[in-house]
């Protein structure tokens, strides 16, 4: 994911202590190197681990439930449920190919532990909503974790109708001081927008930029609804976005300008939003739509950028593009591999294209996190499945009993 429309055929990935150590042709690295083990996928495409950069995994427990979901979590929330929601949405990226994700909910300790167990990497949401005692939480939970080789955290307020001008001027100060990321939903809807206009005079982006918040460090969740002066303002600014095409188009909100995001040269990617209704956590359906959108003028997605926007544009926008997010040395052997020899993606002429257009995580072979394989010819090797299957149904069954 180096180079654009360039596939490396005959190649071998060599890794050593978590870490890729070379990428060459598979001859050559025969001659060179000896290795412990090796593991041929003679019809398959390695490719850089998925990254969805916007999630609330635990609510995958809510899945099916539709408008009750929110009188549910009422009920249901604490950190068992975080926990094991988590930990069922861990085991759905898996395998879908993701071996990063951005998480935002309660309880982010919960989430935190959960990925650090299971071997995932994860950048973690950390809840403010201008109280002293939650921002205590928040930055006592990102000490915990500021040496973790696999977590990372962002400062992430809901919304920009969630905090007064003061907390977000506060918020801005921390993270330029502690250099830390800020994730944000943003422009997801035009209601939100005219609320903004009406108590303040001007556009959510528009009043994060007064107050100091727009800078490479935030990551703007949605988008949806961005004209020039907002896309002028985020080129401006170098803020990231995160596309969620599918969850825009199921919430009625329709779909983000990502043909002018892409002129603009805005940094963007993909995430699933919240995964409790109609969407699924893996970012396949998200790859796809962007490049369906391909059609509807020059300058949107092909079916390479919206590859790259699941990959090292995933890495770019939560600040691991030095780590992860493309197969070069030096960086974690974060990976995905995909069978192309099934009947959905044969005859094999143009591998990227059919990749996008015909893959899903039924093609998943493979992923490795840090080195470490998580999941082995479709079979996870670390997370109990069973285990947590049956946490989670257990948790449907109180609710469709009304615990």
């Amino acid at each position: 994911m180096t180079t654009p429309h360039e596939v490396l055929e005959n190649h071998s990935l060599v890794v050593r202590d978590g870490r890729i150590l070379d990428l060459l042709p598979s001859a050559a690295a025969a001659a060179r190197y000896s290795v412990t083990a090796a593991m041929p996928r003679p019809m398959h495409l390695l490719m850089p681990g998925m990254v969805n950069t916007a999630t609330h995994g635990a609510m995958s427990l809510f899945r099916g439930i539709g408008p009750r979901a929110a009188s549910l979590e009422q009920r249901c929330l604490g950190p068992e449920f975080v926990r094991d929601g988590t930990l069922n949405a861990i085991a759905e990226m898996l395998c879908s190919g993701i071996t990063c994700f951005a998480d935002r909910y309660y309880y982010p300790d919960q989430s935190a532990h959960a990925a650090a167990e299971q071997g995932m990497r994860a950048v973690i949401g950390l809840p403010v909503d201008g109280s002293a005692e939650h921002l205590t939480k928040s930055l006592s939970l990102r000490d915990e974790y500021k040496d973790h080789p696999l977590i990372s955290t962002a400062f992430a307020p809901h919304s920009a109708q969630t905090l007064s001008d003061a907390a977000f001027a506060h918020i801005a100060t921390l993270a330029d001081e502690l250099d830390a990321g800020i994730v944000i939903d943003l422009h997801e809807s035009a209601a939100e927008i005219s609320a903004s206009v009406q108590r303040h005079g001007m556009r959510p982006i528009e009043r994060l930029g007064k107050l100091g918040l727009l800078t490479p460090a935030l990551n703007a969740v949605h988008m949806t609804h961005a004209g020039a002066a907002d896309i002028d303002l985020a080129q401006r600014t170098g803020i990231s976005i995160s596309l969620c095409p599918q969850s825009n188009l199921s919430n009625g909100y329709g779909l983000p300008p990502a043909a002018a995001f892409a002129a603009a040269g805005i940094r963007s990617s993909v995430g699933s939003s919240n995964g409790a209704t109609h969407q699924n956590l893996d970012v396949w359906g998200e790859m796809k739509l962007l490049a369906m959108m391909s059609a509807t003028g020059a300058g949107a997605p092909t079916a390479w950028d919206a590859l790259a926007k699941a990959t090292c544009g995933g890495a770019a926008v939560l600040g691991l593009d030095a780590c992860v997010g493309t197969l070069e040395a030096g960086k974690w052997a974060d990976l995905c591999c995909v069978d192309l020899g099934g009947p959905a993606t044969q005859p094999l002429r143009d591998p990227i294209t059919q990749l996008v257009f015909c893959g899903g995580r039924d093609i998943v072979s493979d992923v490795w996190v840090a080195g470490r394989h998580l999941l082995a010819d479709g079979e996870m090797t670390r997370m109990d499945w069973s285990a947590v299957a049956e946490r989670a149904n257990t948790w449907s069954a109180r609710m469709q009993a009304g615990e």
